[in-house]
């Protein structure tokens, strides 16, 4: 009897760009990354994290390098996609939060949030597409998005707003690499515990309404997260694309 092969969750010998990469979800992936096998770029704004997680992950034995990277110029993408490409993988992780109800959203918060969350993160995302098509490279873009971008809520409708648009860009670019053996999917934690969420986490009530969203009772960990970029970076999601892969304990299950 033959029997099937599972495929390879493996990475080795493929290359990994991920932004935002160091602390949080970030880092998390780009260790995931590293464990597997690839060759993992980290960028960031700040040196000395990447600095930092890079020497780490090659003390643990992996492979990693690191780059001074704002993804909000687009020339500077460019650069580091033309000197160090082509990538296998890109996790499209840079963003961020400002929460405020909707009559206190200032102009200046509406630009920033959209310009990371959704403008830098699009031509990232086409950059590294374009590199992989004119190299011929099939490839993984994984959008970091949100349990925001399939629900709402108080206080997030920028942030909503965003991740919302980052859905239907995947969805959007996913048929049009295709054809290029490029997937496209988005990465949708729920709530994790780092750097960022650690203010919002301490207030007592807002974790209660946090925790009485979740089936399984808790917020997640960047752990949580690290098995979920392996399997959408790697040949064992090789027929997802166009997906929304939802780490969320359960919130959109309600």
């Amino acid at each position: 009897m033959e029997l099937p092969k599972t495929p390879s969750f493996g990475l080795g010998g493929r290359k990994a760009l991920v932004t935002g990469a160091g602390r949080g979800i970030g880092l998390a992936a780009a260790v995931a990354l590293a464990d597997v096998g690839a060759e993992v770029l980290l960028t960031a704004r700040t040196k000395s994290e990447i600095d930092d997680a890079a020497k780490a992950i090659c003390d643990a034995g992996g492979s990693a390098s690191a780059q001074v990277l704002d993804v909000t110029d687009r020339a500077e993408v460019q650069a580091v996609v033309d000197a160090a490409g082509p990538f296998h993988v890109l996790f499209n992780n840079a963003g961020m939060n400002r929460p405020a109800l909707a009559v206190d959203v200032t102009e200046s918060d509406y630009d920033e949030v959209m310009g990371l969350n959704v403008k830098a993160a699009y031509f990232t995302a086409q950059m590294v597409a374009r590199s992989m098509i004119d190299a011929d490279v099939p490839g993984s873009i994984i959008n970091v998005s949100s349990q925001m971008g399939h629900v709402g809520a108080q206080g997030r409708t920028v942030y909503c707003a965003s991740k919302h648009a980052i859905e239907g860009f995947t969805r959007a670019l996913a048929w049009e690499v295709g054809e290029h053996s490029i997937r496209v999917n988005t990465l949708c934690p729920t709530f994790i515990k780092t750097s960022m969420t650690r203010p919002m986490l301490a207030d007592t009530e807002f974790m209660d309404r946090v925790l009485s969203k979740s089936v399984l009772g808790r917020v997640g960990t960047v752990e949580d997260i690290m098995g979920a970029v392996v399997y959408l970076a790697s040949d064992a999601s090789q027929l997802v694309t166009g997906s929304a892969l939802l780490v969320d304990g359960g919130w959109t299950a309600n």
